[in-house]
């Protein structure tokens, strides 16, 4: 074939047929993509500090140790009420013109997933202590500490943002911890990140391979009764710790709490189900309605009630889930604030 010897007829060709795939293999179906996936109606568009946040986040490694992608298994069931679908991920745009990196789904789970962790964990208070050091909250983890996101003042300005570290984690350093700009933009973004909930009617996909539960003789097929300790380790450990004593200037202790205490459970169980924000004049930070967030049952809310009652010291009468559930059908009902 004489074209062969026509450098400019075979580079011709060559692009021609190098365009002609990248329009049929890559443009084409992406277009059809984002024509039949839309983002969801609750969706809500990052914010400008959000989208710096996000920029901070990968500057920063972080997409190598947490993922954002809730499968349709029934382990993953702890990060989001529901597997994720395409919708979720629609409304997410290029970073600039030459980088993408739009989703960070991410490929390893070293850390917790982050799909939902605006709403698991919004508190600006705990994302910004756990930045600094993560062992201040959680004496175990392995996740790196930031402290180049915070810098140490003697004398804050108006308008600085401390953050509460125990001394011995200032290392000698005399001062205020103060959050850098970068800090906060991160914690933007983390507390944006909530898996949106789906239009009534459409169909939400179920969790596979659930865990077969045994009863009290071992029988497959039973209810297994919640476990308090375990509940309590997932949903509420990392504030209030393990020992129920909250962190000093940051989250309230749980030993030795009146609430905890009381004879009427009312108001333990409202906090559970939507939070509490009633001592942020005291310096504590406002709790996320773990129970709404986390679709505890009435069991699984007794069972931590139970545990909180009977650890630490502290020495109440168990309650049980009709107890719980009746109270849980009062709070459903009343109507909410707008």
């Amino acid at each position: 074939m004489k074209w062969f010897d026509n450098h400019k007829v075979l580079f011709s060709a060559a692009l021609l047929l190098f365009v002609g795939l990248t329009v049929l293999v890559a443009i084409v179906p992406a277009m059809n993509n984002e024509r039949i996936n839309r983002p969801l109606p609750g969706a809500v568009p990052l914010s400008a500090e959000a989208i710096a946040g996000k920029s901070v986040f990968i500057a920063n490694g972080c997409v190598a140790c947490h993922t954002q992608q809730v499968r349709n298994v029934d382990m993953d069931k702890m990060w989001g009420q529901r597997p994720g679908i395409a919708a979720d991920y629609a409304g997410i745009t290029r970073t600039d013109l030459w980088r993408n990196t739009a989703t960070l789904m991410g490929t390893e789970r070293t850390g917790p997933d982050l799909t939902d962790v605006g709403n698991r964990q919004g508190n600006q208070a705990w994302n910004l202590t756990h930045f600094f050091n993560p062992r201040i909250l959680v004496k175990e983890s392995i996740m790196p500490a930031y402290p180049w996101l915070f810098e140490i003042k003697k004398e804050p300005a108006k308008g600085d943002v401390l953050v509460n570290v125990p001394a011995e984690f200032l290392q000698d350093a005399t001062g205020k911890v103060v959050a850098k700009k970068e800090a906060l933009q991160l914690v933007a973004y983390l507390q944006s990140l909530k898996q949106v909930k789906l239009p009534d009617g459409m169909p939400s996909p179920d969790f596979l391979y659930r865990r077969k539960q045994m009863d009290s003789t071992g029988a497959a097929g039973g209810t297994a009764a919640a476990d308090g300790g375990e509940l309590y380790a997932m949903h509420c450990q990392s504030c209030h710790q393990p020992n129920g004593e909250g962190l000093a200037g940051a989250f309230p202790p749980l030993k030795g709490s009146k609430i905890v205490l009381a004879d009427s459970i009312d108001v333990f169980v409202e906090i559970i189900l939507n939070g509490y924000s009633g001592r942020v004049s005291e310096g504590f930070g406002p709790m996320p309605a773990v129970g709404t967030n986390a679709d505890l049952h009435p069991d699984e809310i007794a069972a931590i009630i139970n545990h909180e009652r009977s650890s630490w010291g502290n020495s109440a009468k168990p309650v049980s889930a009709d107890d719980v559930k009746k109270i849980v059908e009062l709070i459903q009902l009343q109507p909410k604030e707008q």
